[in-house]
């Protein structure tokens, strides 16, 4: 009995065409396409991760300012 992974069911629900051309073998023509997608995927990645980040940073620069808006208030 063979082992089904993961990523085999998402390849199997989002195309089963495409799970059965890897389960027999069968290589894609258009592999200069799909490393393209590929490639552009993870740029996108790396973009919401630096967005992320900065939203981060954002939040923290305003709680910074209000700690500080408060405490300047306080002593005076």
């Amino acid at each position: 009995m063979r082992t089904i992974r993961a990523s085999e069911i998402g390849t199997y629900l989002y195309c089963q065409r495409s799970w059965w051309y890897r389960l027999t073998g069968v290589e894609p023509e258009n592999k200069r396409e799909l490393q393209a997608g590929t490639s552009m995927h993870y740029a996108h990645g790396r973009v919401v991760a630096a967005s992320t980040l900065l939203s981060i940073f954002a939040g923290l620069a305003v709680l910074s300012a209000l700690a500080l808006g408060i405490y300047t208030l306080i002593v005076r």
